[in-house]
């Protein structure tokens, strides 16, 4: 066998991570993400949203994805080059007049958390619940690709049910702010371009990712909601659930879980990263 990378397919990472709900996951961490003025500063100086507006998604999921999924070489090439980055990305915000720094611990915190967070929350509604040792578990194991970028596990909080908390409670604070990089956000997720293989699927997907944000950040970001979008949600999210199983793998699963898979069986060579590029090439709208 292979290098099975950081976990390997026994973990809850793998069972976790694998899912194509991911996505959902990682478009609902975006848009909370892009909330934090201090993270939109850094993604402002980088123009990453009005250069390629697909890429910030991407490379937010794609660090998950080989982590997760890759080598333990793959993993931390993969890493480097995010902290090589994050090393540039730093200065004054314009909006708020704080100082922003891409490797900052609380920064990088608020990355982390929401997605985990985000994850999670996407797994249990649409595959199973979790045990709470399972969710210790995967927060537990989650540290590992916090360390990789630079984050110690010193300064993420102990259990999975107080960075639920942590999370919850920057939602709920004043910290978050519609600038022009949140807005800019909210329109890619809403209406794209996206890579052909999701397309299909894009709409739910941006529904979903807006309609389970923190009752705060929906209002930040102007969602409409009422109780018969939340009940058409909460249908189609069980519809998701119920149907899942009995989808072919290739529309349930990641591409980067069957490439890992492959290769643990000795079939393939392909690399995760490679193959995260090649996803991120978006199609016209």
């Amino acid at each position: 066998m292979s290098d099975p990378g950081y976990f390997g397919p026994d973990s809850i990472t793998w069972e976790v991570n694998r899912e194509l709900t991911v996505l959902f996951g990682g478009a609902r961490a975006l848009l909370m993400h892009a909330a934090h003025p201090l993270i939109a500063a850094g993604a402002r100086q980088t123009s990453m949203y009005s250069r390629d507006p697909w890429a910030r998604l991407i490379r937010t999921l794609m660090l998950q994805s080989t982590v997760t999924f890759g080598s333990k070489a793959e993993a931390e090439e993969a890493a480097d080059k995010i902290n090589k980055l994050h090393t540039k990305v730093n200065g004054v915000d314009p909006v708020t007049g704080e100082r922003y720094d891409a490797l900052d611990h609380d920064q990088l915190l608020w990355v982390h958390a929401a997605l985990e967070v985000s994850s999670i929350y996407f797994f249990e509604r649409t595959v199973r619940k979790l045990t709470p040792s399972e969710r210790q578990q995967y927060h537990e194991e989650s540290l590992v690709a916090a360390e990789l970028i630079l984050l110690p596990r010193t300064h993420v909080p102990a259990t999975y049910e107080e960075t639920e908390e942590y999370v919850d409670r920057m939602a709920h604070s004043d910290t978050m702010v519609l600038t022009d990089v949140a807005a800019d956000v909210a329109e890619i997720i809403r209406s794209g371009p996206v890579p052909r293989g999701v397309k299909w699927m894009w709409g739910f997907i941006s529904f979903a990712a807006f309609g389970t944000l923190p009752d705060p950040l929906k209002d930040l970001y102007g969602v409409r909601w009422s109780r018969w979008r939340r009940a058409w949600l909460d249908a189609n999210l069980r519809l998701l659930g119920l149907i899942r199983p009995y989808l072919p793998r290739r529309f349930r699963l990641i591409g980067p879980a069957q490439i890992a898979a492959k290769r643990l069986a000795g079939e393939s060579d392909i690399r995760i990263i490679d193959s995260m590029r090649s996803t991120a090439r978006p199609s016209d709208r």
